[in-house]
Parts: structure tokens; C-alpha cells; sequence
């Protein structure tokens, strides 16, 4: 772990370094509480930190105060040296911020297990973080193949729409569905369909832009949001999701290789201002239902315009 010294007599700075480095701590020295506060400010700031009380520029406890009114920033342990022993002192010291402190002349015992400590609650905090990570990713994700799951991509479908209107830019959605794919499950097992699933995703993840979104929004099937892209493009963009399903069987085990197809519906509205997510959603699907109809494998599009009764919808072959 690395920690940050902020010292500006310096005896007392050496020694603090030599202790430190000496019990396997990494070490940023700062001889002023204004250059302390530029290296707290770093992406890779110490999350521990020993500040001096009295400093010139900045004394201890400010710098201190500044950290607690960065509530978007990683938490940084605060130990603050002090030679005020008054109670009222203290109290200031841990109201401004601090976490702990330690009154001059410290022993070096001592110094240590409140370093202890320090790492102590920044491990715990680190667990918490990640745990709460993990929620997160659980919450929106789906566990099979790592895509968004339903909820999570029709709100980022509503978040696109809602920008693309704010901002009169494009917007593309495709629907796509796994052709036959229940046939897999029967023939193979669901392991082996599992598994086309998990390979399926991978080859359209690899054939989107990084700022396109796919989620799982139901079995075998997917929708794809398509941010800033006109009619041309997003169907470009389904047929490369077509070509890179079906570009090679999926090997499920040593002896079985699964050839599979995609069929996709894709709707871009050329006014996203006069469209709504049902519209879109309804479009994307009545085009892959007629994709399914004429054959699989193939692309269709289809045009929607939000009006008081449900969109209008026209198809047309893209092949």
C-alpha cells in the first residue's frame, strides 16, 4: 500500500519515511500541504494519508476538509500528526475530516498500529465496493452469456431514444432472433445450446461498434440499440451481425459442430422525435417476424411512425 507523508519540518519527515519504508509501505513525500493536495488530487493518489496538522500553504486539517467535499472520489484514509493535546483540538481535528490521530511526539509502536488500523478499514471498504459491483452486474446483466439482460437494455434503449430526440440525431434498433434454435436444445441438449448461446453472443459482440449495446432480451433472442445511425447503416451493421453468426458451425464438443443462422429486423426512424419505444420495439419485431417468415438468415427492415393508434409499419427485403 502506498501513503502519503505531508510533513513540512524535515526531521520528522525522514524519520516518518524511514519507518514506513522499513514496514514495506510505498511512500510519496509532500513538504507542504499545498503539494500534498495536488498529489490527493492524482488518479493514483495514496488512499492513505499522513498529514501534519500545521503546514505552510495548507495546513492539515484543510486539506483535509477538501477531501471530504469530494464525494466522487476513492475514500482516503486520514491520519492527522498533531502536537495539541486540548480535547477541543481534537475534536476540530476529526470534524474536519480525519480519521484518526496521532499526538507528537508519537512512538513508533504506536505509529504503526494506527497504520494498521488505517489499512484495515480501506481493505474493508475495498470488499464493500466490490461487492457492491458485483450486485450491480448481477442486477443488469444476464448470467449465462454477460449481456445486458431485458431490463437493462430496453432502458438503455430508452435512454438512446430520449437523447436522439434531445439531440435530432439518429437512431437504429435490431431485433434478432437464433434460427432453430430450439431444435438445438433437442437435438444437442441444453448445454450445448447453452453454449451456441455463449458463442453467439461472443461473434456479435465482436461485430459491434463499442459504443453499440446488446442485451439478452429473451431466450434465444436479442435486441441491439444502435446510437447515431440512419437506415443505411444500421442495416449494415444486422447484416454483419447475420455474416458473423453464421460465418462457422459452433463447435459444442470433440464430435459436434452446431451450423447456425440469425435472423434480424431492424427499424431506424428517420424522425425519432415522432416515435416512442413501442414503436420501435414494435417495428424491429414485426420486421424479424417477417424475416422468420421469408426464410431465415436474412435481414428485413421496416419503417415506423408513432402515431394515436400504434405505429404504421412497411417491410422490405434487405437480400
Amino acid at each position: 500500500m502506498r501513503v502519503l507523508i505531508a510533513e513540512d519540518d524535515p526531521v520528522s519527515r525522514h524519520m516518518l519515511e524511514a519507518f514506513l519504508t522499513k514496514w514495506g509501505y510505498g511512500v510519496v513525500v509532500a513538504g507542504d500541504g499545498r503539494e500534498a493536495w495536488q498529489v490527493l488530487q492524482q488518479d493514483d493518489a495514496p488512499k492513505l494519508a499522513i498529514l501534519d496538522w500545521m503546514m505552510p500553504g495548507m495546513e492539515g486539517v484543510q486539506v483535509c476538509q477538501r477531501l471530504r467535499e469530494r464525494a466522487d472520489h476513492p475514500y482516503v484514509y486520514v491520519l492527522m500528526l498533531t502536537s495539541r493535546d486540548r480535547k477541543q483540538d481534537l475534536v476540530e481535528g476529526i470534524e474536519a475530516g480525519a480519521d484518526d490521530y496521532l499526538i507528537k511526539p508519537f512512538d513508533a509502536h504506536e505509529l504503526r498500529a494506527h497504520l494498521h488500523a488505517g489499512k484495515r478499514i480501506l481493505d474493508l471498504q475495498q470488499q464493500l465496493i466490490s461487492a457492491r459491483d458485483a450486485l450491480r452486474v448481477q442486477a443488469t446483466h444476464d448470467p449465462l452469456t454477460g449481456l445486458w439482460n431485458h431490463a437493462a437494455i430496453f432502458d438503455i434503449l430508452r435512454r438512446e431514444l430520449e437523447r436522439a430526440q434531445r439531440q435530432r440525431t439518429s437512431l437504429g434498433v435490431v431485433m434478432a432472433d437464433l434460427d432453430h434454435f430450439k431444435q438445438i436444445n433437442d437435438t444437442y441438449g441444453h448445454p450445448a445450446g447453452d453454449a451456441v448461446l455463449c458463442e453467439a453472443t461472443r461473434r456479435m459482440q465482436s461485430a459491434v461498434r463499442t459504443y453499440d449495446s446488446i442485451g439478452r432480451y429473451g431466450g434465444e433472442e436479442f435486441l441491439i440499440v444502435v446510437p447515431g445511425a440512419e437506415e443505411a447503416s444500421t442495416l449494415q451493421q444486422a447484416e454483419r451481425l447475420r455474416a458473423s453468426i453464421s460465418k462457422a458451425p459452433i463447435k459444442v464438443n470433440h464430435s459436434s459442430a452446431i451450423p447456425l443462422t440469425i435472423s434480424l429486423g431492424v427499424t431506424a426512424p428517420a424522425e425519432p422525435a415522432a416515435s416512442n419505444l413501442e414503436s420501435l420495439l414494435r417495428a424491429a419485431d414485426l420486421a424479424l417476424y417477417e424475416a422468420k417468415r421469408k426464410g431465415r438468415n436474412r435481414v428485413e427492415m421496416a419503417s415506423a411512425e408513432g402515431v394515436a393508434d400504434g405505429p404504421a409499419v412497411t417491410t422490405r427485403p434487405t437480400a
